[in-house]
């Protein structure tokens, strides 16, 4: 396989490079801006290398009928008032492109139609994410594909057959592919961690893992297998009201993660068998003299 390396913001990610820490806020800001923030900032004090949000047209991506279903919550009596009730808008997302501008991290989002695609444009993303929802939505893979940017697609809920096509849409240049389980939580069993291996080698392409587990064993296990990227959903607790919540990483879980990848990354260190300047004593201390091998 060849070195692969894509270049996201200022950062340059695959091949050689530090695993690259992307903080899921998806919905968990439950529809206020100060918990986004404060995500923000969990990320950041943390060491991730940016956050994600989601962004829907809800009238485009959600049938009429869905909309209408009766649904509690904060916002209302229908699914419609809970989808909306959960979107930001051109206010919010000004708010936050300037606050991980002030505190100097990369942001961007999953975008689920062609009209989000081009909201979010106009604040300049260094990538797109594309939800295992929408692997199969060859129109939104294309237009997507066409704002030039790097391409981050998550490949849970498909069959190889479906990857293989979405692939083929958008072309390998700039593309990552994320394995990851889609049920919020993931079982342990369901993680399949060696697809990373088999995707990166299927299709050349590099590959990240997008966890959906309680844990952070497996997040930690998936960079020592080649993930590039490392994407969790983060909450500040995961006893809030949310559907995502569960499935999500508390600040100190996120400060855990981060510094369990840097250690096994450094860890890793290098292939090439040698006896180290720190073994040296040790070796004089311990080995008997003349005892040749």
């Amino acid at each position: 396989m060849s070195k692969l390396e894509i270049k996201i913001g200022n950062q340059l990610v695959g091949d050689g490079h530090p695993s690259y820490l992307v903080a899921e806020i998806g919905i968990n800001h439950n529809g206020k801006i100060d918990i986004a923030k404060n995500l923000i900032s969990v990320a950041k004090g943390a060491n991730w290398n940016a956050v994600k949000f989601q962004k829907r047209s809800v009238d485009v991506v959600y049938t009429k009928e869905e909309l209408e279903k009766p649904r509690e919550n904060p916002f209302g009596a229908t699914n419609g008032d809970l989808k909306r009730g959960l979107e930001f808008g051109q206010n919010q997302y000004q708010k936050i492109n300037e606050y991980c501008q002030d505190n100097e991290i990369t942001w961007f989002a999953s975008c689920w139609d062609e009209p989000s695609v081009d909201f979010i444009a106009q604040f300049n993303p260094p990538c797109y994410k594309i939800a295992a929802a929408s692997l199969t939505d060859d129109n939104l893979l294309k237009y997507t594909r066409a704002k030039g940017k790097a391409i981050i697609l998550s490949v849970g809920m498909s069959t190889l057959a479906e990857v293989d096509h979405a692939v083929e849409v958008l072309g390998k240049k700039d593309l990552i592919l994320m394995q990851t389980c889609s049920a919020y939580p993931s079982a342990y069993e369901d993680l399949n961690l060696r697809v990373i291996q088999a995707l990166r080698e299927r299709y050349d392409v590099l590959v990240g893992y997008s966890g959906h587990e309680t844990g952070i064993a497996s997040t930690v296990a998936a960079v020592v297998l080649g993930a590039c990227i490392i994407e969790r959903h983060i909450t500040l607790d995961r006893a809030m009201w949310g559907s995502d919540q569960a499935a999500s990483v508390a600040p100190s879980g996120i400060s855990r993660i981060a510094r369990d990848i840097r250690l096994v990354e450094m860890s890793l260190g290098s292939s090439e068998k040698k006896l180290l300047p720190s073994e040296i004593p040790v070796m004089k201390k311990l080995r008997r003299v003349g005892l040749k091998v």
